[in-house]
């Protein structure tokens, strides 16, 4: 028998079967992850730096993938938080922006790094 295809997309997903979910809530750790840092972007972003001194716009955006608009987007509120440190400054004629992370930067990613360690552990633990 050939499985009949859903001519629009209400069909289809009124033919599945009500979904059940089996997560767990989610431990006290999860629920006070920095949400500056959390998002996928900004994560990459921080964690290059931890790894580098120094890093331009354009080793950031080629290491992470992402387009430019992105990138300034996400660095600023990186920025704004007083995790990272811009320098705009040019090289001959072209303009160099750099990024460096801070003091603080460092501080909140070794924070999120345990906050996360230990939501992993509790979720083996169960």
């Amino acid at each position: 028998m050939v499985a009949r295809r859903a001519r629009n997309p209400e069909e289809h997903l009124s033919a599945r079967p009500p979904r059940t979910s089996s997560r767990r809530s989610a431990g006290p750790e999860a629920l006070s992850l920095d949400p500056i840092i959390h998002e996928r972007v900004r994560l990459g972003i921080i964690s290059a730096l931890a790894v580098n001194e120094v890093l331009s716009f354009n080793d950031l955006k080629k290491l992470l993938e992402i387009t430019d608009g992105n990138l300034s987007v996400h660095a600023r509120k990186l920025e704004d938080a007083g995790y990272v440190r811009c320098t705009k400054s040019f090289v001959g004629r072209q303009p160099r922006t750099e990024f460096k992370l801070t003091p603080p930067g460092r501080r909140a990613l070794e924070n999120y790094l345990q906050q996360m360690e230990s939501v992993i552990r509790s979720t083996r633990n169960k």
